[in-house]
């Protein structure tokens, strides 16, 4: 619709030079009007009661699989806000995404880190450092120096209860509580049984954010590694 200026006392919308009805200037909104208030979120009906929802089934909310996909989800939408390359990896060599610098992938200027993603939501901890129970075969496929490209432990921290993992407003998208990163490069592997657990260290100073994110491609982290 074209919006024909107004000449004299006509202020009629107009539509491809024709008046349009309906339009009068008791009904024109002042310019100076302040703007309506959001409305709050409306109600879903509850999945859960087959009587408002029949056509659906009932979701588990906070089983470990709906838990580690969203630990996995919360480190790539930082990701995506730092403005990395974001690929995920079907997790045969131990790692969930692969972080690269937008560019030619791979090479010096455009360097590339992997990240094991790991989402607790009861966490323990004391002091400066969360204490994580980690199985011995994703301990040993973070440890050790023989690698191309540096790798991480990402630990999402989330609440127990899933409700609370996501706060929906106008004013924002809120996703608790916070990842963390470690390193283990400069680590031995161990020769426990892979499904043995390996309780390591992951420093609370360590907070994941977009920042954090682009400060480990530094060169002291592939200095680590066996290849330069």
């Amino acid at each position: 619709m074209n919006e024909r200026p107004a000449t004299g006392g006509d202020h009629r919308m107009w539509s491809y030079g024709v008046p349009l009805p309906g339009y009068s200037d008791e009904e024109a909104e002042p310019a100076d009007a302040a703007p309506a208030a959001l409305p709050h979120p409306t109600q879903p009906l509850d999945a859960a009661d087959p009587v408002t929802a029949p056509w659906l089934e009932s979701v588990e909310m906070g089983d470990h699989n709906h838990q580690g996909d969203f630990g996995e989800q919360f480190v790539r939408a930082l990701a995506t806000a730092a403005n990395l390359n974001v690929s995920n990896s079907r997790d045969r060599l131990g790692i969930d995404w692969e972080l690269t610098y937008p560019g030619r992938g791979g090479t010096r200027r455009f360097p590339q880190i992997q990240a094991q993603v790991k989402c607790w939501s009861k966490p323990k901890g004391s002091g400066d450092s969360w204490r994580y129970p980690l199985r011995v075969h994703n301990y040993n496929l973070l440890s050790g120096r023989d690698y191309y490209h540096p790798r991480f432990l990402f630990l999402v921290v989330v609440p127990e209860d899933s409700d609370e993992w996501v706060e929906a407003t106008h004013e924002g998208l809120l996703l608790r509580h916070a990842a963390y990163w470690a390193c283990f490069h400069d680590h031995e592997l161990t020769d426990k049984s892979k499904d043995d657990k390996l309780t390591v260290s992951v420093p609370k100073a360590n907070l994941l954010t977009t920042g954090t994110l682009h400060g480990l491609f530094g060169p002291e982290f592939r200095a680590k590694l066996g290849v330069s």
